[in-house]
């Protein structure tokens, strides 16, 4: 997709937002009309931006195409402030405590290696932050999934069948 316009952007945020939203309720909340709302979501499923289900936004589709897994070695007693300062950083996707080399995993984005740089830079200044190790994702092979696990667990809670 070439260019997300502001109407786009509202919404992919109102989706974000609300995935269970219906059409209807997002041109009314948006002030477009339902056409205009329908036909726009359409095109960004077929643009990628959306993935399939219309609720997840593909980053790479939107320019955030360079995935980075920061570990941070943290002092202790600042934790909280970190995980609170890493919040601020819009690039941050994930932020989890970890066992092992490093306190706290991230997962970030950004749209070139300039903006990594940046966001790194942030996450440095941070007090309480005493190093960090960035890996860069080089392909993503398998992303966030949950359906194995659900139809597992359906699998596993099906009634057995009297023959």
């Amino acid at each position: 997709m070439n260019k997300l316009d502001p109407t786009d952007l509202r919404i992919l945020l109102a989706l974000i937002r609300d995935p269970r939203i219906q059409i209807g309720e997002l041109s009314d909340s948006l002030g477009i009309a339902r056409n205009t709302a329908q036909s726009r979501v359409r095109r960004l499923l077929r643009a990628g931006v959306l993935r399939p289900g219309g609720r997840e936004v593909d980053l790479e589709a939107v320019g955030y195409d360079v995935v980075a897994f920061v570990t941070i070695e943290v002092s202790h007693r600042e934790l909280d402030g970190v995980v609170g300062a890493l919040r601020l950083i819009p690039q941050v996707l994930e932020v989890h405590e970890i066992s092992g080399r490093g306190d706290v995993w991230c997962r970030v984005v950004a749209t070139d290696t300039h903006n990594l740089q940046s966001s790194l830079r942030q996450v440095l200044r941070i007090k309480g932050v005493i190093r960090t190790e960035t890996v860069l994702a080089l392909h993503t092979h398998i992303p966030y999934r949950t359906e194995p696990l659900i139809s597992g667990l359906s699998s596993a809670a099906a009634p057995a069948r009297i023959s």
